[in-house]
């Protein structure tokens, strides 16, 4: 279905560095990216464009516009997100998502991975000594950095720092000017090896659900669309919110399959339950 078919990666920020390799390798396709495309204009981790749509709208909204600048009908695109983990409330995570479109045959696959492998955070400083603190925690150089006069003010924003003296002439400018700086991970993908690496481990569970197969027509994508909860507690048999079975589904025949018990437990530790441990 895809063998020698041209693929186009929906990115600005050198993504395809690993996503290419992979879908190349497993998919026999050709890889390639367009230096029109400006996906800035969805969002910015940085603050002055506000991503307006969840990351799953905002990554199809660039497969679209990929397609209309380039009437590739194969493409993949990526967005990802930064703030507290779901359920690790004070531990900061990347949440990546990934999408395959595959126009001609009315193909849409998602693949996410949830990473706490980040160094995203950001601070207002006002001494050099706090500023080379800071770079030493975010892993700088080999990470960017971006300086900023304030945290809500993106006027005079300096993206991309990865050198030690541009970092300390830009810092002292600020606070010469301003009495004060606002420091940030920069976390495009070309700026941020740690990023780049949970894109990459996207792109393999993108792949693995590729190659998901429908038991019945065979197209790609065959994979869980839906969760139940109510796996039952282990002592009183109450329901918890932990899942008892996935929902499987194709998006082309409409089959459905459900796997019970996905993690090979059958009943569930009282400390998930609300009347043993309400």
């Amino acid at each position: 279905m895809f063998e020698g078919r041209t693929l186009l990666i929906a990115t600005k920020h050198e993504k395809e560095k690993v996503i290419a390799p992979i879908v190349e390798k497993e998919l026999g396709v050709k890889c390639l990216v367009t230096k029109d495309l400006d996906t800035d204009k969805f969002g910015t981790f940085s603050g002055e464009v506000e991503r307006k749509v969840d990351p799953i709208t905002t990554a199809r909204n660039k497969c679209y516009l990929a397609m209309e600048l380039t009437n590739c009908d194969l493409v993949i695109a990526n967005e990802g997100s930064f703030g507290p983990h779901p359920t690790l409330y004070f531990v900061p995570a990347d949440d990546e998502f990934l999408l395959f479109i595959d126009k001609k045959n009315g193909l849409e696959i998602i693949a996410r991975e949830l990473s706490i492998e980040t160094n995203f955070n950001g601070s207002e400083i006002k001494t050099e000594k706090k500023l080379f603190e800071f770079a030493a925690k975010a892993n700088f150089p080999l990470h960017g950095l971006i300086l900023r006069k304030s945290k809500d003010d993106y006027s005079g924003i300096v993206k991309g720092i990865t050198n030690a003296e541009q970092l300390s002439i830009i810092f002292n400018h600020l606070i010469k000017n301003y009495g004060t700086a606002y420091i940030e991970t920069d976390m495009r993908a070309m700026y941020n090896p740690t990023r780049m690496n949970v894109i990459e481990l996207a792109a393999k569970k993108l792949i693995n659900q590729i190659n998901a197969l429908c038991p019945i027509c065979q197209m790609p994508g065959f994979g869980i669309t839906a969760a139940k909860e109510g796996l039952p507690c282990v002592i009183c048999n109450y329901p918890t919110g932990s899942k008892i079975s996935y929902i499987y589904s194709c998006q082309k025949c409409g089959y459905l399959e459900e796997e019970k018990y996905p993690k090979g437990k059958k009943t569930e530790d009282p400390m998930y339950c609300a009347i043993c441990n309400p």
